[in-house]
């Protein structure tokens, strides 16, 4: 596969041991043992935190996660915990992002990041899966759809950074610029507060909102980010995706506002199935309880 670019930590090791680090205290915090698994794919090492594993009977979920961040966002104060009960679920650290898997990636405009979730869904032996991304891993689960829908029995879609571009409001730029240009604790909190969240309704614990703020000014200060953003895919593209499609986007998310995403997958997407509008919900959707319980229910369904 064409590498496009290379992110990198500026000390790999230092580094690294501090998002081992990260994610034992999230396993501490949630009572929860995440096994990680070392695959070697067309973008090197890719790293994959399991659930369930050893249970191939179970129907299993695999997560993709947005950008700058890690798939473990998703169990934040034990969101994934009446899942695991009944499915095996693979949570997939994308190449090119702050984690554990090295920094290639493919053109994001190319079919590279479905052919290498394929590649990750056949290593991992799933010969079907409920396949699920935020953000920016919504973007990878159509790319998926179109090169491989064979592997796929349903994607579900939380704010896809790929159905409409960036808002360019100035409040949008503004508390997503604010971070870029002066990472520390305290602006990190005011873009969680103003475009991730919305409080008191869509929010994290304490203890869970400091590993987020952690895991952000580490990703800003100790990762040299080259990676291509998110892209509004177009028409033709989201034709070609195969499958049923589920699509759950928050109505407070100013990063992506939702009604447009509506709008072109009802036009565009052939397959898709049902729309939910989530109340008092930011763009970071993948850390509500409420969007956990409707993937259940789409999974039952």
């Amino acid at each position: 596969m064409m590498i496009k670019s290379k992110s990198t930590f500026k000390n790999p090791a230092e580094d690294h041991l501090f998002f081992k680090n990260w994610v034992s205290k999230l396993e501490k915090l949630n009572q929860t043992s995440y096994e990680q698994i070392d695959l070697n794919t067309s973008l090197g090492k890719t790293i994959c935190w399991a659930i369930n594993k050893s249970q191939p009977h179970l129907k299993t979920l695999v997560i993709f996660p947005g950008f700058r961040t890690c798939s473990l966002f998703w169990d934040f104060d034990n969101a994934l915990e009446n899942l695991k009960k009944m499915y095996r679920i693979f949570m997939i650290d994308t190449n090119g992002q702050p984690c554990l898997s090295e920094g290639n990636t493919p053109d994001i405009k190319s079919d590279g990041y479905g052919l290498w979730a394929a590649e990750v869904l056949e290593q991992l032996n799933i010969r079907k899966a409920v396949v699920a991304g935020a953000s920016f891993g919504g973007l990878v689960c159509l790319k998926l759809a179109m090169i491989a829908p064979g592997l796929i029995e349903k994607v579900i879609l939380l704010n896809p950074g790929c159905l409409r571009s960036f808002s360019l409001s100035f409040k949008n730029i503004y508390y997503n610029l604010l971070p870029l240009l002066a990472p520390s604790s305290k602006n990190v909190k005011k873009f969680l507060d103003n475009a991730v969240f919305c409080k008191p309704v869509h929010q994290l614990s304490t203890e869970a909102e400091k590993m987020l703020i952690d895991y952000e000014v580490f990703a800003l200060t100790r990762f040299t980010d080259k990676a291509q953003k998110p892209y509004s895919m177009d028409e033709d593209e989201l034709r070609k995706v195969k499958g049923a499609v589920y699509l759950l986007v928050g109505d407070h998310d100013i990063l992506f506002p939702y009604k447009k995403s509506l709008d072109r997958a009802r036009s565009f997407i052939y397959g898709l199935q049902e729309t939910f509008v989530l109340k008092n919900t930011g763009h970071g959707i993948e850390t509500s309880k409420e969007a956990m319980s409707i993937i259940k229910h789409i999974m039952e369904a």
